[in-house]
């Protein structure tokens, strides 16, 4: 899942920079204002790719915080089922004896 959402920011990131880098190849403009076109998208573009870091941590953080308790419900289950067959031993034990 973590893959994925790397997968999907590289691709948002390097379609908005190719779309960029079109865009500024085909449209006719000064140099002044080709400039403060890059610079409003660089902005632009860093602002974006900082919210789609923020969400894929955030989004990781869900999960592994999901993966952890599940994982350590499985152990605290697995732990009482020993506690019950050492239990259930003990008894068999102390019956046969």
């Amino acid at each position: 899942m973590r893959r994925n959402m790397e997968y999907i920011a590289i691709g948002v990131i390097l379609g908005a920079v190719l779309g960029f880098v079109g865009g500024l190849l085909l449209a006719p403009s000064s140099g002044r204002k080709t400039r403060q076109l890059l610079a409003s998208e660089a902005l632009r573009g860093a602002e974006l790719a900082r919210g789609l870091a923020e969400r894929a941590e955030q989004a990781a953080e869900v999960i592994g915080g999901r993966v952890e308790h599940y994982m350590g419900r499985d152990e605290e289950v697995a732990w009482r089922k020993v506690r019950e067959i050492r239990e259930g031993v003990q008894r068999y034990t102390q019956a046969q004896s």
